[in-house]
């Protein structure tokens, strides 16, 4: 019989964890953690991997059981990462719990609007600290110069954000001012690290690639697939190959289309929305179409009070992610309520780059688009799982399910009719097939077979990217490796899993998206009923 780890184990486990990440705490709504952005001194970062190699052993004396080993493969991956050490190499390390520990409580929004501001100003005192930690631990031996100008992008926006974004979300004026005038140290050390970092980038000579060995352990020993990095590239090459035959035969069943599905798609993003504002109405119209479909063909049961709002995407995050992404609700708490990042232009883009990322999100596009990051991608399968499953699988996500499974949904949806149009099919395979393309790029990257120059035009030509788009993908591979393989390696899995399983299609999504987000390995245990 497997046992999971005792309750009283698992509440101290999840206590450290989320004192040494209170931001990340907060996010989930766990109680207690509004008041802190956290400890980044080298100090915190090498007291955190010694206290993981503490749990990882009393973890790993603990019987098996889904829960148990969800706890071993993250702790084996924090350790594994700990020899890419990313507080040494990144300053997105730093920047990013920053920029969502200010903003992500006036998103959720569970709390009233004083006590919000109370806890951000909290955390605005502690900014120029996080941000001298960053200045001081980055090594120019370890750190990529284009890593570190993607985050000078990041630390750029630091100060409009925190005078503008910030403040627009605080409707009391006086709350408003007080926040202002907490605000202005913060906004002053984002102008110094910015500074730094201008010049850091001229003095970084690291290197952002991975390595077969390390990217391969990680998919082995983190996400328990029983395959490396050399199969998951040739898994790429083969669905890539699929996937251009059909859509070779699928194109010229487009008007005005022909074999040449390349030219077919560019021809599609002709038709996009006329603004971003236009891009986010559309965007909302096909998220409630697609809610309304799955309801009307009962393929998923909904949680209590969910919601997604769509919204254009922080003001933070827009020099960094080119694409559509997806805030999951407070896991931790009774809100259901996700926000869809419609993904919006930096401030002061040119009219060119605003028609380029409109014409990636072109008509077409909208519905897989938008299937993949609501109904039923990630936010029906979040917003589920926060009700279905236990707090340690709202902390440890495998992007290898979530990913999957959102690519998953757009597979699903189209045999269950969704994309009536040829058009709407064709930009489904060109999701699909953009994903198996960056499993090719991801690991040829991060293994020394290609140079990022040659990976913005690889990713161009064999998906309908635009030049500027291909650069902020190629520039997230080589920040985050291995999640880009995750959407079609997990998707194959968990299409291996349907064809298996002997029920009905409601029930399988119902008990495979409840279980959370685990990797592929224990998600097929959840499903085969293990415990």
């Amino acid at each position: 019989m497997n046992l999971d780890p005792s309750a009283e184990q698992i509440s101290a486990y999840l206590d450290w964890y989320f004192d040494q990440r209170p931001v990340q705490a907060d996010v989930l709504g766990a109680a207690g953690y509004a008041y802190r952005l956290g400890d980044f001194s080298a100090a915190a970062f090498e007291r955190r991997e010694r206290d993981t190699t503490g749990w990882l052993a009393r973890f790993e004396d603990e019987p098996d059981g889904i829960d148990r080993d969800l706890v071993v493969s993250a702790l084996r991956g924090d350790l594994l990462m700990a020899a890419w050490p990313a507080w040494q190499r990144d300053p997105a390390v730093y920047l990013f719990p920053v920029f969502s520990g200010l903003l992500l409580p006036f998103l959720h929004r569970l709390r009233p609007e004083p006590e919000l501001v109370e806890g951000v100003v909290a955390r605005l005192a502690e900014v120029p600290e996080v941000l001298a930690s960053c200045r001081h631990n980055l090594d120019p031996e370890l750190s990529a110069p284009r890593l570190v100008r993607r985050a000078l992008g990041q630390a750029t926006a630091g100060p409009a954000f925190l005078r503008d974004s910030l403040l627009a979300e605080v409707s009391d004026p006086a709350l408003r001012a007080r926040l202002a005038d907490a605000a202005e140290p913060a906004v002053q050390a984002f102008e110094e690290t910015a500074g730094f970092l201008a010049d850091f980038a001229e003095r970084a000579t690291g290197d952002w690639r991975m390595g077969e060995t390390l990217y391969s352990a990680l998919l082995t020993r983190s996400e328990l697939l029983d395959y490396g990095a050399d199969e998951l590239h040739r898994r790429g090459i083969a669905a890539w190959n699929a996937l251009d035959a059909q859509m070779q035969e699928l194109a010229p069943r487009v008007p005005g289309g022909s074999s040449d599905w390349r030219a077919t798609m560019r021809a599609l993003q002709d038709d996009h929305p006329p603004t971003l504002q236009a891009m986010r109405a559309a965007y909302e119209s096909e998220t409630a179409r697609a809610r309304a479909f799955l309801v009307d063909r009962k393929l998923v049961t909904f949680a209590d009070g969910e919601q997604c709002r769509v919204v254009p995407a922080p003001a933070f995050q827009r020099p960094i992610l080119a694409v559509a992404s997806y805030l999951q609700p407070p896991a931790l708490t009774r809100s259901r309520i996700g926000h869809f990042f419609v993904p919006f232009t930096p401030d002061g883009a040119t009219e060119e780059q605003i028609t380029q990322r409109l014409r990636t999100n072109a008509r077409a596009q909208l519905p897989t688009n938008t299937v993949h990051e609501t109904y039923p991608g990630h936010h029906w399968q979040l917003s589920w799982a926060a009700g279905a499953s236990p707090a340690v699988r709202a902390v440890h996500h495998s992007s290898y399910f979530a990913e999957g499974w959102a690519l998953y949904a757009e597979g699903m949806m189209r045999q269950q009719g969704y994309f009536t149009d040829p058009a709407h099919e064709l930009a489904h395979l060109d999701a699909r097939i953009f994903r198996a393309a960056r499993i090719m790029v991801d690991t040829a990257l991060h293994c020394g077979d290609m140079e990022p120059a040659q990976a913005e035009e690889f990713i161009a030509t064999h998906a309908s990217l635009s030049p500027d788009t291909a650069k902020a993908e190629v520039d997230r591979y080589c920040a985050w490796p291995t999640q880009a393989s995750s959407y079609l390696a997990g998707c194959l899995e968990i299409e291996q899993l349907r064809a298996q399983w002997p029920g009905e299609l409601r029930d399988f999504h119902d008990t495979l998206a409840g279980s959370g987000c685990l990797p592929l390995g224990l998600a097929r245990r959840a499903v085969g009923g293990a415990s």
